[in-house]
């Protein structure tokens, strides 16, 4: 099956130092199990800093949304049907999978846009099982928030839960798309009402913060401990780590209440800690939270529909394919939330 297709695309090389430029390839044709999508929005993010700077063999771009344009053998999903493309290929078979957990395949296959051809490009070559379909009314550009947005953030509350069912207020360091994701999800699945506390040293991103519900906290000009103390609290319940900073986390970690947990998500540096004090005896739990499971897209699709309005703030520029340098840059300024392209 396959709709009108051109023969030939026009797609992004990251060269490195910071230049993109661009060449013509052939669209690959869809084998078996596969899908050829028409990628129709892809969401930068801060992972890509290192292809952006470093350059890259394969095209970027893991928060894809689109349309299927071609299908190859043995797949069942029809030419025309919009979704999300799961960053994962995972084998679909091992102990992992098999339980539901993809994000952690013992024999995955590939990342696209990592070490599989990504979003960035007109058209993708996906496995059909990594392609969720979604509803027609959803729009693409903001489809893509149930990818990095609502998956990751969505997972890290979920993660958090699983040791701390009874969470009445949350810190998340940093107000950076993944610190917005986690925000959000905490918001939604958790109560509006919940305080959650959100640090950072940027004052547009916490601006942005405070309007979906946070409350800011500069930490150029206060303290954690001084705003929650403001708040009538000593601590809280649960924390969530985006920065990948060593000191973030220590802050995170020396707020936490007695049976608190700390969920990392930013991949970086380091976290010390004494057992006694920081975990034994107060019955502390750190966790890592690393992108989500497929199932939880199902889950993510109705809370984005019933949301669409508060979590589409999260939005803040887009870009058409020729200005992705542009959008790049501006970008890793870091006076931006989420940044999309849209084809």
């Amino acid at each position: 099956m396959t709709a009108n297709v051109p023969r030939m695309m026009r797609v992004p090389q990251f060269l490195g130092n910071g230049i993109i430029g661009f060449r013509e390839v052939a669209v690959p044709t869809p084998g078996v199990g596969e899908l050829l999508i028409a990628v129709k929005a892809n969401a930068l993010c801060g992972s890509e800093r290192g292809q952006f700077n470093e350059g890259s063999a394969f095209t970027p771009g893991h928060e894809s949304a689109g349309i299927v344009a071609a299908a190859g053998a043995g797949t069942n999903l029809a030419v025309g049907t919009p979704g999300v493309v799961y960053l994962m290929d995972y084998c679909g078979q091992c102990r992992s999978c098999r339980q539901g957990y993809t994000n952690q395949c013992l024999s995955k296959k590939g990342d696209y846009g990592f070490n599989r051809d990504g979003g960035y490009a007109p058209y993708m070559l996906v496995s059909e099982s990594v392609f969720f379909p979604i509803d027609p009314d959803i729009p693409l550009t903001e489809a893509t928030m149930l990818l990095d947005i609502m998956g990751t953030g969505g997972h890290a509350i979920r993660r958090a839960q699983l040791v701390r069912e009874d969470i009445e207020s949350i810190v998340v360091a940093g107000a950076g798309p993944i610190g917005l994701a986690v925000l959000s999800m905490a918001k939604l699945l958790l109560g509006s009402d919940l305080p959650v506390f959100v640090t950072d040293y940027t004052h547009y991103r916490l601006e942005l913060a405070r309007q979906m519900g946070a409350v800011p906290v500069h930490l150029g000009e206060a303290t954690l401990e001084r705003v929650l103390a403001d708040a009538g609290l000593s601590g809280v319940d649960a924390a969530f780590d985006t920065s990948g900073k060593t000191a973030a986390r220590q802050t995170a970690l020396h707020m936490l209440n007695a049976r608190g947990v700390l969920v990392c998500i930013g991949h970086g540096q380091e976290l010390h800690l004494q057992v006694s004090s920081d975990l034994i005896a107060k019955e502390r739990a750190i966790l890592g939270s690393e992108y989500f499971s497929f199932g939880e897209l199902t889950d993510n699709a109705r809370l984005l529909a019933e949301n669409l309005f508060y979590l589409k703030q999260i939005i803040t520029h887009r870009f058409g394919p020729e200005s992705l340098q542009s959008a790049f840059e501006l970008f890793f300024q870091g006076e931006t939330g989420k940044v999309v392209i849209e084809q």
